[in-house]
Order: C-alpha cells, then sequence, then structure tokens
C-alpha cells in the first residue's frame, strides 16, 4: 500500500472484500428463499422486517471496527508494531464482550423494540422468535467484523472471504436442513446464521494465530489498550453513529412498508436481498480508500493518499455502474427466486429501478467518506450523512409519503437524499483538503507545478 503501483492493488483490495460482502448477502438472501420456498410469504416478511433493527443495533460496532481499521492502518505505516499487535487485541477483546453485553440488553428489550415496528401481528411472533435467536449469535457476529477489520488493516481481504465462503456454505446446507428437514420456520434460519458466524470467526482467529506478521494474535495477549481504543473509538464511533441512525432512518421506512400490505413488505424484503449486492461493490471501495488513505497518511505520503482516492472512485464508479446495469437486466428472473407471485415481482421491480439507477450517486457518499476516514476526519462525513441521507428520509416519509401513500412515493427518498448528500460531501471534502489540510498537501501541490 505504500509503495509502486495503486490501481491494481486497490482493485486487489476491494473486489474479495466486495465478493466477502456479496457472499454475505448470498448467504443471508439463501435464508429469505428458503423460508419463501418451504415456509411461505409471511414467514418471508417476517425476516425481511427484522433487517432494518438488526442492521441498527449492530452498526454503532461495526463503525468501530472501522476506527479499528484506521487506527492500525496508520500504525503499519507509521511502523509501529508493538502498538500494532496492542490495538488488535484491544479491538478483538472488546468486540467479543461489548457483543455480550449487547446482546443481553436486546434480549430483555426485543418485544419492545420490535412492537415500535408496527409489523403486522400475523407476521409479529415470527418476526419476534427470528430476532431473539439471530440476535443472541452477536458476539460472534462483531468477532468477525473486527477479525475482518484487522486483516484489511493489512491488507488482506481474501481470508475473511475464504472463511466466509466456508461458513456460509454451510449456512445454506443448514438452513434446509433445520427448515426442509426438521420443519423450524423462521427459528431454523436464524440459527443457521448464528451458527456460520460463529464458524467464520473461529476461522478468523486461528487464521490470526498463524499469522507471523505484527497483526499476530495470541489469548494470552488479550488486553485493552485504553489509548489506542480510545482513538479506535474516536474514529469510529461517529461512522457507527451514522449508520444506527441511517438503521433508524430505514426503520421508519420499514414501517411505512409494512402499513402497505404483506405483499410489498415481501417485495421489498426480495428487492433488497438483491439491490445489496451493488452497494457492498460502491462499499467495497470505500474501505480500501479508507484502507489506502490511512496507511499511506501515517507514512506522509500525500501525492500517494490524492492518486488512491482518485483511482478508488474511477473504479468503483466503472464497477458499481455495469453491476447495477447487469442486476436490473436480471431482475425479474432473481426476483423469482425469492417468491412466484406476480404481484410481489412487479412490487419488487419498482424498488430496484429506483435504488440501481441512483447508485452511482453512493459511489461519491461512499469515496469521500472512506477518503477523509482515512484521514482521522470522521465527525464531518458522519455529520452530513445524517443530515443529509436521514433528514431527507425522514421528511419526505412525514411530509410526502404520510399524505399520500405509495410504494414508489416511499422509494424516491432514496435518489433525493442521496444527491443532496453527494454535493455536500463534496463541497466538505474540498475545504478539508483545500484549507484544513493544506500544509500536509503541499507538497503534493509544489509536485504537481512542477
Amino acid at each position: 500500500m505504500l509503495h509502486g503501483p495503486i490501481g491494481s492493488r486497490i482493485m486487489q483490495f476491494a473486489l474479495p472484500l466486495a465478493a466477502t460482502g456479496i457472499l454475505q448477502q448470498l448467504f443471508n438472501a439463501a435464508d429469505i428463499a428458503v423460508i419463501g420456498r418451504f415456509v411461505g410469504k409471511n414467514a418471508m416478511a417476517a425476516v425481511g422486517s427484522n433487517s432494518p433493527v438488526i442492521a441498527l443495533i449492530i452498526s454503532l460496532f461495526t463503525g468501530i471496527s472501522i476506527g479499528a481499521n484506521v487506527t492500525i492502518s496508520r500504525l503499519i505505516g507509521q511502523q509501529r508494531k508493538a502498538d500494532v499487535s496492542r490495538a488488535v487485541h484491544s479491538a478483538l477483546l472488546f468486540a467479543f464482550t461489548g457483543g455480550i453485553v449487547f446482546a443481553c440488553i436486546c434480549e430483555l428489550l426485543s418485544e419492545r423494540i420490535l412492537r415500535c415496528m408496527s409489523i403486522p401481528e400475523q407476521v409479529f411472533g415470527m418476526a419476534l422468535l427470528y430476532f431473539r435467536v439471530y440476535i443472541a449469535g452477536m458476539p460472534v457476529i462483531l468477532l468477525y467484523d473486527f477479525a475482518s477489520a484487522v486483516f484489511r488493516s493489512h491488507g488482506n481481504t481474501r481470508t475473511p472471504l475464504i472463511c466466509l465462503l466456508t461458513s456460509g456454505i454451510i449456512n445454506v446446507i443448514l438452513n434446509l436442513f433445520f427448515v426442509a428437514v426438521l420443519h423450524m420456520t423462521v427459528n431454523g434460519v436464524a440459527l443457521a446464521t448464528v451458527l456460520a458466524n460463529l464458524i467464520s470467526s473461529v476461522l478468523l482467529i486461528y487464521f490470526l494465530m498463524k499469522e507471523q506478521s505484527e497483526i499476530h494474535f495470541s489469548f494470552s495477549s488479550l488486553r485493552i489498550d485504553k489509548k489506542l481504543l480510545k482513538d479506535m473509538v474516536r474514529i469510529g464511533l461517529p461512522a457507527g453513529i451514522q449508520g444506527m441512525v441511517f438503521a433508524f432512518s430505514n426503520i421508519i421506512i420499514q414501517t411505512s412498508i409494512n402499513q402497505l400490505e404483506a405483499d410489498v413488505m415481501a417485495a421489498s424484503s426480495a428487492a433488497f436481498n438483491i439491490e445489496i449486492f451493488a452497494y457492498y461493490m460502491v462499499n467495497s471501495f470505500g474501505q480500501a480508500c479508507t484502507t489506502f488513505v490511512g496507511q499511506n497518511y501515517g507514512a506522509g505520503q500525500p501525492e500517494r493518499c490524492l492518486k488512491a482516492t482518485r483511482i478508488s472512485f474511477l473504479q468503483d464508479m466503472a464497477v458499481t455502474v455495469g453491476l447495477s446495469l447487469l442486476i436490473l437486466l436480471l431482475g425479474k428472473p432473481l426476483l423469482h427466486l425469492f417468491n412466484d407471485d406476480p404481484a410481489v415481482i412487479e412490487i419488487g421491480l419498482i424498488r430496484l429501478r429506483y435504488i440501481l439507477l441512483a447508485e452511482g450517486i453512493n459511489v461519491i457518499i461512499e469515496i469521500l467518506s472512506g477518503c477523509m476516514r482515512g484521514y482521522g476526519y470522521s465527525f464531518v462525513p458522519a455529520l452530513i450523512c445524517t443530515a443529509g441521507i436521514c433528514g431527507v428520509r425522514i421528511a419526505w416519509v412525514y411530509l410526502v409519503f404520510r399524505p399520500a401513500p405509495a410504494f414508489p412515493t416511499l422509494m424516491t427518498a432514496y435518489p433525493l437524499c442521496w444527491a443532496v448528500t453527494a454535493a455536500a460531501l463534496t463541497a466538505a471534502y474540498l475545504f478539508l483538503r483545500n484549507v484544513k489540510m493544506r500544509d500536509f498537501f503541499r507538497p503534493a501541490r509544489a509536485h504537481q507545478k512542477n
């Protein structure tokens, strides 16, 4: 990351990371598909209605894992090997213990949490059952996220991919066994997901123990370095809060969807599990930008920081737009994998069009946010995304959708909020580069003039 060509290395970093997210979503989609085929669309709606609230709960720790990635990347760039080791062990211990605490809290409040979602009574029982089983696996889910962040900070996105592929195949097999053979319902797919996350976490810890570099893991070294953890939280907490507010706005969207009908709930759930593939591609280049910028910023190389940002943006835009168009072309047969109901498929296609045709705007948001986090400025993009994305969505729901509730009206909130946020982030990035960090970038400007 600190020397040699950048373009090919960003691609080598981002594509396995995107494949990891896509595979993860494929296995999540397998949950929905198995439920839809063997149990019915009410069970399918129950699983789908859980997605926003689960994302809300997990987002806080996912954001802090980004802070761990940035902190460890910067320490690697500065060649502070002892501090890298302390940061790795602090991050993993924090993830596991934090997961236990949050799982206990969420189990106690589970019914109250889901009641806020306006889930129909015919779906609520299964939604609650799925939530309680899934949330019990939070310690291993968060451990996987943080262990993956450790590997990413070192430039390795292949190992998390291999671990996820192994556990994901097991997840699909367990889905079919629990639901088709043992005749379990939503609790079967939730249990399969928890067991798969346990396997992937154990595999990642095993590979970290085999590492010969500064990210080597040892149980005897498990302790929290308060200063390094504080740095991770300082950088990651704004991203985590941003993710939580995103999830909260999605809960408002999902609550609005729940007020329409079961067909809309099922269709939206199926479409989400397809469209998210494009987002994982967008996000993977954003994370690549964060890691490359973080290491080169730590090493004091402004020219490579700027080049990494520019190349990440161009590659992300090309790949994301191409993938989005491909998914749109295959939209109908992909939706058929979840449910054969013509009404469900037609409604699902509406969501795919609104989301995927605007996915290129998301590239601007992810790359600029990732770049600024790499420099350690995490609060500004979090604030802008919170106000731009979440503020616009919430205002749209209450001011436009509620007076005339229709699914296409609701979906318009997505491209609109992305456009507002992308414009604000562009202005913030230019201010950061030209004013706030002008001393850091002065050598790069001088080199460009020469």
